[in-house]
């Protein structure tokens, strides 16, 4: 295997804080009814104005619901988050290996870039893919094909690293080796279900699956 991405969320940080605490921001300043964080992790991973939608009803509301999570995101939210422990190992080791590696994630790539900054993980990864702020390549399937070709990686050497069924899927519908990971938000079961070829219960496996 040449190429390695991972997913953002869920997988190299773990952003509950920042993004349950923004839905709720949106959330009370639509005079909707506020879940407390453990009820809204769910919506950590997939598209967000879909889940956004799940919880107010309308592609109005979900609209007007996206632009006030961004307005505490963008200054709060985004920093509300840390690295998994153990995954900078893993990041340099593979990157001594001569794999390349990238960011492939739902999340708003503007965002997106500057978390990978914030952490100081740039240094390990060639390239961020992620979403265009108007949704395009919020879905996983069409945005590891735009990552794939941008970066000229043959997808039958490629990983795709995530911990939610959308990444699984994304990368077997590109044709890439799929690995989830379990210390992040989705379950064993939602990822085999999706089609995962191998599972990681912990950072340090992940150098069991990228051989």
């Amino acid at each position: 295997m040449t190429a390695i991405f991972f997913d953002l969320d869920g997988t190299l940080t773990d952003p509950k804080p920042g993004i349950t605490r923004s839905i709720q921001y949106a959330l009370g300043k639509l005079d909707r009814a506020v879940p407390p964080e453990d009820e809204l992790t769910w919506c950590i991973g997939p598209p967000l104005r879909a889940s956004l939608k799940k919880l107010v009803g309308t592609d109005e509301l979900a609209d007007r619901a996206l632009l006030l999570y961004r307005e505490r995101f963008g200054d709060i939210g985004l920093f509300e988050n840390e690295v998994y422990p153990g995954i900078e190992h893993i990041l340099s080791t593979l990157a001594r290996s001569g794999r390349r590696l990238f960011v492939a994630t739902s999340k708003a790539n503007i965002y997106a870039e500057r978390i990978i900054d914030h952490f100081k993980l740039r240094v390990y990864f060639e390239r961020v893919f992620g979403a265009e702020l108007d949704g395009t390549r919020s879905d996983k399937t069409d945005l590891l094909r735009h990552a794939l070709l941008s970066a000229g990686v043959d997808p039958s050497l490629a990983i795709m690293i995530g911990d939610r069924s959308f990444d699984m899927e994304g990368a077997r519908n590109n044709g890439m080796t799929a690995v989830g990971v379990l210390y992040g938000y989705g379950s064993e079961a939602e990822l085999r279900e999706a089609g995962a070829h191998h599972v990681s219960a912990t950072p340090r496996g992940l150098l069991d699956h990228t051989g």
